[in-house]
């Protein structure tokens, strides 16, 4: 019998690297290496430097902007379809453009779901990935989705801190699902931040539903882009009398100027997961946690024919 080290291999696209290795030293395998090669006119191409033949194959990147880790990915997918791995699985940290999943307007794209027919008709066999956006983009494939959670890591963390007077919010309504199951996990009042948006990334008004006067806030979400939701609702929050507000967010794309919001907010800490690399050093209030477990053990789980439902709990 092949021994369970070579009957896959796990390899990195360019950001998505760091985690692997974490991934793989969970898994108590190497990172198998990939070369991606360049070219002067800015084409790239993707060759495994090691055989994948019969093997089942995990390729860790995110799909963050720009697109070029999305094409990345891609080509990985095409090279080990055409090398004769025996499954091809995409591994995506950070499912990028995702908070287009719909059609909120005329005349727009729907671009979660085209990335999702893209990387079907590349080759993959299935996905992993961790806090969508919105849970019902895993209807857009037809092949297996399993989605992860980061409510355990985050819930673990913040009873590690021993908070009295704890309570925690919900940035917009949109996210009032995930934080109602955190209060649940941890067993807390809940209360709502209400926001009007003049336009994308751009915030016309903002009231918290419900009383946050004497208590230690902790607001979750999904993406810290700009930041500028998070950090207005800290110092809402902070006026209206809490004790501490402190964010717990999936994935840090922390782009433009989010790391000088952050420092300038009334922000206790910033907690990530390592979604995407991100140096800490740049914004001394982020606090960075690995999801590298929860992943190694949905790899295994697939490999072995196991349920990952009882390590992947979302309630």
């Amino acid at each position: 019998m092949v021994e369970e080290s070579r009957r896959y291999k796990v390899f990195a696209g360019s950001r998505g690297e760091h985690l692997a290795q974490e991934i793989c030293n969970q898994l108590g395998c190497k990172l198998s290496r990939v070369n991606i090669e360049h070219f002067s006119d800015g084409e790239y191409a993707a060759e495994f430097a090691e055989s994948v033949r019969g093997q089942a194959v995990y390729l860790v990147q995110p799909t963050c902007p720009s697109a070029d880790n999305l094409l990345e990915l891609l080509l990985m997918v095409d090279a080990a379809r055409r090398a004769s791995a025996s499954s091809v699985v995409a591994v995506i940290p950070y499912f990028g453009w995702a908070r287009q999943d719909r059609k909120d307007k005329p005349r727009v794209s729907i671009g979660a779901k085209l990335i999702a027919n893209m990387l079907q008709v590349a080759g993959c066999d299935r996905i992993i990935t961790l806090d969508l956006h919105a849970e019902q983009i895993q209807g857009f494939f037809d092949i297996p989705v399993d989605h992860l959670y980061g409510l355990n890591t985050f819930a673990d963390y913040i009873q590690s801190l021993n908070l009295p007077d704890l309570i925690v919010a919900s940035p917009d309504e949109g996210g009032s699902k995930r934080a109602a199951k955190l209060a649940i996990r941890l067993q807390t009042p809940m209360v709502m931040c209400y926001k009007n948006r003049a336009k994308a990334n751009e915030i016309a008004e903002m009231r918290i539903l419900g009383d946050v006067r004497g208590k230690n806030v902790v607001i979750i979400d999904d993406i810290a882009d700009t930041v500028g939701t998070l950090s207005k609702a800290a110092n809402l929050m902070m006026e209206q009398g809490a004790k501490s507000v402190r964010a717990v967010v999936s994935h840090g794309v922390m782009s433009g100027n989010a790391c000088e919001k952050v420092e300038n907010s009334a922000l206790t800490e910033l907690v990530f997961t390592d979604t995407l690399p991100f140096d800490a050093s740049r914004c001394p209030k982020v606090k960075i946690l690995s999801v590298a477990k929860p992943f190694a053990d949905t790899i295994l789980a697939i490999q072995e024919h196991h349920s990952i439902s009882e390590f992947n709990q979302n309630k």
